[in-house]
């Protein structure tokens, strides 16, 4: 399809979002992306206008091996590379401190690409310089009145505009899903996730993960004496005070988490959930990313898989003849991967739900085996 006539609205400015963006301008698309939440702070681009100036989040990001090879097929690797830390191998302990297994990132990602841990808000700067194009901050979209040819986008200010695709790329709590009735609300996955970045923690080089019952703590390395940490606990209900209880459920571990949990001053808590679609498209709208398949952050591939979404889609309309055609081969393209993350997420989130006594012995033996194994199909490409 000629990339300079199709009209195009990316809905949400997020790493699904903006990646979108990039991906459709290299392919000779001129998207229009429209954000419901104010300007970050630093946003940076012309046009984007915030009403009510925001920071970007304080928290971390691991890409394994097929993000960097997404952001290099976006041609944004060069931006990346500077930033973060490297991450070379996984670690695994006991909930003591005392070595499980072990994964070698350089080896299992080899040509594919390298692992790394960012602050989130540095690849966000990155993929809006790269989208190339004005976000609209707090534009929220209220009506969609989808036709055979067209799609009439109705915006919370009163304006009506009309486009040939939406893209909705607005997280786990689409308000395109909803208004093209492709699915309902997210729902929990059964866990609560704290996140914090520590500066000045105990020197750690490698992604080191420490599995207690029914819950763990990950940290790695971000560059510049900065601390990525991560920790889980099944449930479904936030605390009141995420430190308090952060303190309390990991005051007991051992290996580098008194340590860190002596330098956390802030800790952002949320219920992790799950969405799951019969289908992604609805006539001229489609889902990508958290929108179409959110699901636990255990294997870290929701940025992964959303930039990877990004590039699939504008490969599919490239390719297509029109955008119904492009939709389902996008689909067609995208669901047998995304259905191996969510199944082996889960696969994952059981293995740590074993009690320690049986789990433990396990992992010492073949931990190293079964872990890699979940990556196995994302090394090869999109």
């Amino acid at each position: 399809m000629a990339g300079s006539t199709l009209r195009i609205l990316v809905v949400g400015a997020g790493i699904a979002g903006l990646a979108a963006a990039r991906a459709l301008r290299l392919a000779g698309y001129r998207p229009e992306i429209t954000e419901r939440q104010p300007a970050p702070r630093g946003a940076g681009l012309p046009g984007s206008r915030p009403t009510r100036p925001v920071a970007f989040p304080q928290t971390g990001l691991y890409l394994p091996g097929n993000a960097a090879r997404a952001l290099r097929e976006l041609g944004l690797d060069g931006p990346v590379r500077p930033l973060g830390q490297v991450i070379r191998r996984q670690r695994f302990l006991d909930a003591q401190g005392h070595e499980l297994c072990e994964v070698d990132l350089t080896k299992l990602w080899a040509d594919v690409g390298e692992c790394r841990a960012l602050p989130t808000a540095d690849l966000h700067r990155v993929l809006l310089t790269g989208a190339g194009g004005e976000v609209r901050y707090g534009t929220e979209v209220r009506a969609l009145e989808l036709t055979v040819d067209a799609v009439t986008v109705t915006f919370a200010d009163g304006r009506r505009a009309e486009y040939d695709l939406v893209v909705g790329a607005d997280g786990r709590r689409s308000a395109v899903r909803a208004l093209a009735a492709l699915g309902g609300p997210a729902r929990p996955a059964g866990q609560v996730v704290y996140r914090s970045v520590v500066t000045g923690g105990p020197p750690i080089e490698d992604w080191t993960g420490l599995l207690g019952q029914r819950a763990g703590f990950v940290v790695m390395p971000m560059g510049a004496g900065r601390l990525y940490c991560y920790a889980d606990e099944a449930g479904s209900v936030p605390p009141a005070d995420p430190l308090a209880r952060l303190r309390e459920l990991f005051g007991d571990y051992g290996g580098p988490v008194p340590a860190i949990l002596d330098g956390v001053e802030q800790v952002r808590v949320a219920v992790t959930d799950e969405v799951q679609l019969g289908r992604w498209s609805r006539g001229r709208v489609v889902l990508i990313g958290d929108a179409a398949h959110a699901t636990a952050p255990t294997l870290s591939q929701g940025a992964a898989m959303a930039l990877e979404d990004a590039l699939v889609l504008s490969r599919a309309l490239s390719g297509a003849v029109n955008v119904p055609e492009a939709l389902a081969a996008y689909e067609s393209r995208r669901r047998p991967r995304v259905t191996w993350v969510v199944d082996r997420t889960r696969d994952r989130d059981r293995t740590r739900d074993v009690p320690p006594a049986l789990r433990d012995p396990l992992l010492r033996g073949r931990g190293g085996r079964i872990f890699q194994e979940h990556y196995r199909l994302l090394v090869d490409p999109a």
